[in-house]
C-alpha cells in the first residue's frame, strides 16, 4: 500500500523540479499579466485583457486623447479591421468585444475630421488554445549506432506561438532540448548519443501564453529502443527439392535472436517460426512450382528491445511430378465400315495438381484385338483435346499430362464397338440469371440408367470463330446432378449455344442442344434484305446480324410489307425459325403494285430497328403475255419455215392475203433485148469454134496465147482525148517460131505515129475506175463483131493473122438493155465463150491486175 503512493509521488515530485529547472531557461512563465496598454505619441489605447485570450473572452477596449487642439469639429472611434465600432465627440471613447475567432485581432484608434482620418493609437489581441498534454511519447533508436529519436503527438491546434521542450534525465542532471519542427500536429526530436548502462526519462514540455502542459515520463534503458537494421538472407532448396528449403541471414554482431514468416503470394495468411538462436533454419512442406514471400525480423534481447524490420525474399519453389488425375470424355463416330473417329477431351490440372508447367499431353492408343497386340500409339498434343480417326477394333486410350518432371498418373478409357445411338437428355432449358451467369437444367435420357456414368454441359458463343475459340467450355457433372449454374467465360448480352451430353462409361452420347443468355437487349441494327420478284410474288432472303449487334439471343424477325402509298398499315411476316431460315416467299401480291419490304429482328427484350428498305414492283400479266406471244411467234414461224410444203402453204396464203399490187409478176429479164443477141451470139460462137475441135482421140493441147501490152499511135499536133486511148486493147498473137511486130491500126491517119504505153498499176486511181467501163465496151464491140473475133481466137497457130478490137466510139442509146448493171457484165457469163473453149484456149499468160476492180 505504502508503495502505491511513493512511485506517483516520485514522479510527480520528478516532474515539476524538471519543469522548475527548464523553466529557468526556454520555458516562459505561466502566469498571465491582468492588462494591455499601448502609449503613442497622439494617446493611448488599453485592454482589460491580456493580448492572448480564448475564444469566447470579453474585452473592454478604451482610447484616450492627449489634450491637443483641433480647428475643425471631430470625433474619435475605435476601430476591428478597418470596421468602426465605436466614436463620439469627445476626447475619449470605450467598448466591449466579445472573441469569437482564432488569430489575430488588430484594434486602432482614429480621429475622424469630416472624411480624414487619422491615427492615434493600436493595439493587438490574439486568440488561441492553451497546449495539450502531449501524448504517445515514444524513442526510437535505429541500429546499435544511431542516436535516438523521440516523438509524440502534439494534441489540438493552439494557433498562437507554442514551443515544446524534451527534458532528458538520468538521474544525475536534466538536459533540455527544444523541438525545431514546424509540423503543427506531431513533434519529433533527435537526442545526443546514449549509453546501454544508464537508465533515462524523458518528459514532453509544452507551454505558450495562455498556459503550459507536460506529458508522462517515458522511462527506458538504451537497449528498450534500440531497433536493429533488417538482416540480410539467402534462401537454398535442398538437392532441388521442391518442398524443402534452408535459410541463412546475417545481421548486426548483437541481433542474436530472430523470427522468420512466410506464405504463397496468393493466399493472405504467414505461416510463423518464432525465437531462431542461429543463422540458418531449414523448411518443409512447401508447395511446388508456387511463389512465395519470406520475411525474417530481428531484435538484440529476446525479451526487451524492439523488432527490427522485415527483410522479405521472394522466390519460386522448383516444380515436381504431377500427381493429378485428368478429367477425361470422350465422343466415338463411326466414319465408314473400316475407320472410327475420336475426340477426346479433358480438363487441366489445377495447380496443386500440376506441381509445375505442364508441357504437353501424351495420348496412348493400344488396339484390344486378340489376334495381334501390336504396341500402343502414342500422339502428343499441347490442348485438352484431341481428335484421331482410327481402325473400327477397341482401344484402351491413355491420357498423361507431363512437366520437366515427369508425368501424371495414367487415366485409361476402353472403348466398345456396336454400341451406337446412345439416347441424349430430355428437356433441356437455359434460364437467364443475370450477373453473367445462365441456370441450365435437364431430365434423364430415357432407357436403362445402369450405364450412365455422368453428364457434360458443354457451352460456347452461337457467334465464335473458331480459329480464335476453338474448344467451348465444359464441365463435367456427376450422375445425379440434373441441374447447374455456367458462369465461366459468360458475358451479358451475348448468345451461347448450350449442349448437354449423357456419359456412358465416359463416353458421350447424343446431345441435346438450346440457346441460351445471361442478360439480353434489344437488337442493334437490323437484319440486311434482298428481294427477288417472281411471277405474282417475292422471294426475300437476309443476312444474319453480326454477333455484336445482335445483343441477346435473336428469337424471331418481322417481315413488313406496305404499299408505297402508305394509306394502308403494312402486312407482318413472322419467322420463328431463326436458326435455319434464311428467306421466305410472300405469294399474292398485286402486279404494277409498288411496295415497300423491310425487316426487323428481336430478342427476349423486344424488338431492335429495321435494316435496308427495299423498293419492288411485279410486272403486268399483259407485258408477260406480249412477251410470251411474240417468243412464241417467232419460233413457230421458224418451225413452220423450215419445212418445204408447209413453207408453200405459207406462200400461198401471203400471196392471197397481200394486196394486188403487191402480188403483180416482176418482169423476167430474159425477155430483155440484150438478152436475147446474147443467145443467138452464144449459139453462133458454140457453132463456129466446134470447126476447130478436134477429135477426142486424137486431140493435143494447143499453143498458148499471149496477150501483151501494146502502145497507141498518136500524134503530137492532134488532140486526142486520154480516155479514148485508154479504150483501145490490142492484142497480139506470138508463134512458136518467134515474135513478129504487128502493124497498128491507126484512127488518126498520121504516117509515123508515136507510141505510147497503156496506164499501168502504178497510174493511181483514174486507170482502176475506167477499167470497168473499159470491159462494157469491150462487150459491146464483141456483139457487134462477132464473126471476127471467132475467127481470130479460133485460129491461134497462124503468124501474120491480127484482129483488132476498135473501141467503142458509141452510146449507150443504141443498146438501152447494157444500162441495167454496167458492173454485172464482167462477172456474167457474157466473156466465157470469148475467152474460155473446152481444150483449145488457154490464158496462163494472160496476167490481169486485180487492182482494176471496184472496190
Amino acid at each position: 500500500m505504502l508503495f502505491a503512493w511513493i512511485v506517483p509521488a516520485a514522479i510527480w515530485l520528478l516532474v515539476h523540479l524538471t519543469a522548475e529547472a527548464c523553466s529557468k531557461g526556454n520555458v516562459p512563465a505561466s502566469k498571465l499579466p491582468h492588462g494591455t496598454a499601448e502609449i503613442c505619441d497622439k494617446g493611448s489605447m488599453t485592454a482589460n485583457t491580456a493580448s492572448h485570450v480564448q475564444p469566447g473572452t470579453s474585452i473592454t477596449l478604451s482610447c484616450q486623447l492627449k489634450p491637443l487642439r483641433y480647428t475643425e469639429q471631430c470625433r474619435i472611434a475605435i476601430f476591428f479591421n478597418s470596421s468602426e465600432l465605436i466614436s463620439n465627440y469627445s476626447s475619449s471613447v470605450s467598448t466591449k468585444f466579445l472573441v469569437h475567432t482564432y488569430g489575430k485581432h488588430m484594434f486602432t484608434c482614429k480621429i475622424v475630421c469630416e472624411y480624414k482620418k487619422k491615427l492615434i493609437c493600436g493595439i493587438d489581441i490574439e486568440s488561441g488554445n492553451p497546449p495539450d498534454e502531449p501524448r504517445n511519447v515514444s524513442c526510437i533508436q535505429y541500429g546499435t549506432d544511431g542516436h535516438p529519436i523521440c516523438t509524440w503527438d502534439k494534441g489540438r491546434l493552439t494557433y498562437i506561438n507554442t514551443t515544446y521542450v524534451i527534458q532528458l534525465s538520468n538521474g544525475t542532471g536534466v538536459l533540455c532540448v527544444s523541438e525545431e519542427s514546424l509540423n503543427k500536429k506531431f513533434g519529433s526530436l533527435a537526442l545526443s548519443k546514449l549509453n546501454f548502462d544508464s537508465t533515462y526519462t524523458v518528459v514532453v514540455a509544452a507551454s505558450n501564453e495562455l498556459g503550459s502542459a507536460f506529458s508522462q515520463p517515458l522511462m527506458f534503458m538504451l537497449i528498450d529502443i534500440v531497433k536493429p537494421h533488417p538482416p540480410n538472407f539467402l534462401v537454398e532448396f535442398e538437392n532441388s527439392s521442391a518442398t524443402n528449403c534452408t535459410f541463412f541471414w546475417h545481421d548486426e554482431a548483437q541481433a542474436q535472436h530472430c523470427r522468420l514468416r512466410y506464405r504463397p503470394l496468393a493466399r493472405h495468411t504467414w505461416s510463423t517460426v518464432e525465437s531462431l538462436n542461429s543463422e540458418k533454419c531449414s523448411l518443409y512442406g512447401l508447395e511446388p512450382h508456387t511463389a512465395y514471400e519470406f520475411q525474417v525480423s530481428c531484435k538484440i534481447h529476446p525479451e526487451r528491445g524492439l523488432w527490427s524490420n522485415w527483410r522479405t525474399y521472394r522466390t519460386w519453389t522448383p516444380e515436381a511430378v504431377p500427381t493429378g488425375l485428368l478429367d477425361v470424355w470422350y465422343r466415338q463416330q463411326d466414319v465408314d465400315s473400316q475407320r472410327q473417329n475420336f475426340s477426346l477431351f479433358w480438363k487441366a490440372l489445377s495447380k496443386s495438381e500440376a506441381r509445375g508447367r505442364i508441357l504437353r499431353y501424351t495420348v496412348t492408343f493400344e488396339a484390344l484385338d486378340q489376334r495381334s497386340r501390336p504396341a500402343g500409339e502414342a500422339h502428343l498434343t499441347t490442348q485438352t483435346s484431341y481428335a484421331r480417326v482410327m481402325p473400327r477394333v477397341d482401344y484402351k486410350i491413355t491420357v498423361t499430362a507431363e512437366n520437366s518432371r515427369g508425368s501424371s498418373p495414367p487415366v485409361s478409357l476402353v472403348t466398345h464397338l456396336g454400341t451406337q445411338d446412345l439416347p441424349p437428355p430430355q428437356k433441356v432449358s437455359a434460364v437467364a440469371m443475370g450477373n453473367s451467369s445462365i441456370f441450365v437444367s435437364w431430365k434423364p435420357p430415357v432407357g436403362p440408367a445402369a450405364s450412365l456414368s455422368g453428364y457434360v454441359v458443354e457451352w460456347a458463343d452461337a457467334q465464335r470463330n473458331t480459329r480464335l475459340q476453338p474448344h467451348p467450355a465444359w464441365v463435367k457433372l456427376p450422375a445425379s446432378n440434373l441441374s447447374t449454374v455456367i458462369a465461366e467465360h459468360i458475358k451479358d448480352n451475348v448468345c451461347y449455344q448450350i449442349s448437354v451430353f449423357a456419359l456412358y462409361r465416359d463416353r458421350a452420347g447424343q446431345a441435346a442442344s438450346v440457346r441460351g443468355y445471361s442478360r439480353a437487349k434489344a437488337p442493334s441494327a437490323g437484319p440486311q434484305v434482298y428481294t427477288t420478284p417472281q411471277a405474282n410474288g417475292v422471294l426475300v432472303a437476309w443476312e444474319e446480324i453480326p454477333a455484336h449487334q445482335q445483343r441477346g439471343c435473336i428469337t424471331g424477325y418481322h417481315i413488313y410489307l406496305q404499299k408505297k402509298d402508305g394509306q394502308v398499315a403494312p402486312d407482318v411476316y413472322a419467322v420463328s425459325n431463326v436458326t435455319a431460315q434464311r428467306s421466305l416467299y410472300i405469294p399474292d401480291l398485286q402486279p404494277g403494285e409498288h411496295y415497300a419490304l423491310w425487316m426487323t429482328a428481336s430478342t427476349a427484350a423486344g424488338e431492335g430497328p429495321w435494316g435496308n428498305s427495299e423498293l419492288l414492283c411485279l410486272e403486268s400479266a399483259g407485258d408477260w403475255m406480249t412477251v410470251v406471244l411474240t417468243c412464241s411467234f417467232f419460233i413457230f414461224s421458224a418451225c413452220i419455215c423450215s419445212v418445204p410444203p408447209a413453207r408453200k402453204v405459207l406462200h400461198s396464203l401471203l400471196s392471197a392475203l397481200m394486196p394486188q399490187w403487191q402480188s403483180k409478176a416482176i418482169p423476167d429479164p430474159a425477155n430483155a433485148t440484150w438478152a436475147k443477141n446474147y443467145t443467138a451470139m452464144k449459139a453462133e460462137l458454140s457453132l463456129s469454134s466446134s470447126l476447130f475441135l478436134h477429135a477426142p482421140g486424137s486431140f493435143e493441147e494447143p499453143e498458148t496465147t499471149q496477150v501483151e501490152e501494146a502502145f497507141v499511135k498518136t500524134d503530137p499536133f492532134v488532140k486526142t482525148d486520154p480516155l479514148a486511148l485508154r479504150d483501145k486493147l490490142l492484142f497480139g498473137s506470138v508463134g512458136s517460131r518467134g515474135n513478129s511486130d504487128w502493124p497498128l491500126e491507126s484512127g488518126l491517119g498520121h504516117e509515123e505515129p508515136e507510141y505510147k504505153p497503156l496506164p499501168s498499176t502504178a497510174d493511181g486511181e483514174v486507170y482502176e475506175q475506167q477499167l470497168p467501163e473499159l470491159y462494157k465496151r469491150i462487150v459491146v464491140e464483141v456483139t457487134e463483131h462477132t464473126q471476127t473475133v471467132s475467127e481470130y481466137i479460133a485460129n491461134p497457130v497462124a503468124d501474120t493473122a491480127t484482129a483488132y478490137l476498135s473501141p467503142v466510139t458509141g452510146t449507150t442509146e443504141d443498146h438501152p438493155e447494157l444500162e441495167c448493171s454496167p458492173l454485172s457484165v464482167f462477172p456474167t457469163p457474157f466473156l466465157t465463150p470469148v475467152l474460155s473453149y473446152e481444150g483449145n484456149l488457154t490464158l496462163d499468160m494472160v496476167k490481169i491486175n486485180c487492182r482494176s476492180f471496184t472496190r
